[in-house]
């Protein structure tokens, strides 16, 4: 579903494009802004060990990775904090394209297929990546079962499982997103005050838990990439 109708369509250029693709650009180019004014925060203060006395960009980047820190170590172990940037990343791209759609005048870039399906085949490039660099070539005995002479067995089961995955990624994100902002959008239509809000609401929970399902999911692979078991 196309959101023609949106604050992209009155700049000239970008109103060319399909509506995932400049809201995907926009999510981008936004936490660039904002990695760069974080960096220059804790470069510029002279004990960073400190955290600011109020809320603040700085306290909530720190919340998040943290978070997503603990989550990693606790799933993968000591050496999850190596990939703090590809999982701290793929959530916060997602959240904010996620919430984007709680605010009138945008479309949620993961309401369509093709942004989710690139988030999910990145992860799917990644872990695969992750495995065969802690393991080398020996990484394929993944895919063939507990003995080799059993491989035509387990080889199409697990191949087929790896590819099913960036597929249910792809698929749960777009029909969350979707099915939220369409029922916001009804909601809008036909009650326009009171409702909405409550709407809204639920709307926000359902962006943070898609972010954090296709974060925690993420850790899981790179987790069964990487064993050795």
């Amino acid at each position: 579903m196309e959101h023609p109708l949106t604050w992209f369509s009155l700049i000239p250029l970008v109103k060319e494009l399909p509506v995932h693709v400049s809201g995907a650009l926009f999510v981008g180019l936004l936490l660039i802004i904002l990695s760069i004014i974080y960096y220059r925060k804790v470069k510029s203060t002279k004990d960073a060990l400190i955290p600011d006395s109020r809320l603040s960009l700085r306290n909530l980047m720190e919340i998040i990775g943290e978070w997503i820190l603990s989550l990693l170590e606790e799933i993968i172990g000591p050496e999850g904090k190596k990939f703090l940037p590809l999982v701290g990343t793929v959530f916060i791209f997602i959240l904010f394209s996620n919430l984007m759609g709680i605010i009138p005048g945008f479309s949620p870039p993961t309401s369509n297929i093709n942004t989710n399906a690139a988030c999910a085949i990145t992860v799917f490039l990644a872990y695969n990546y992750y495995g065969i660099k802690e393991h080398g070539w020996r990484y394929g005995k993944h895919f063939i079962g507990p003995v080799w002479w059993l491989f035509f067995l387990f080889l199409p089961v697990e191949l087929i499982s790896q590819l099913f995955r960036p597929l249910t990624l792809s698929v749960r994100l777009f029909g969350n997103i979707y099915g939220d902002h369409t029922v916001l959008e009804k909601f809008l239509e036909f009650v326009p005050l009171g409702m909405p809000a409550l709407i809204m609401t639920l709307g926000i929970i359902v962006s943070v838990v898609q972010a954090f399902v296709f974060a925690l999911l993420t850790m899981i692979y790179i987790s069964f990439a990487i064993a050795h078991e």
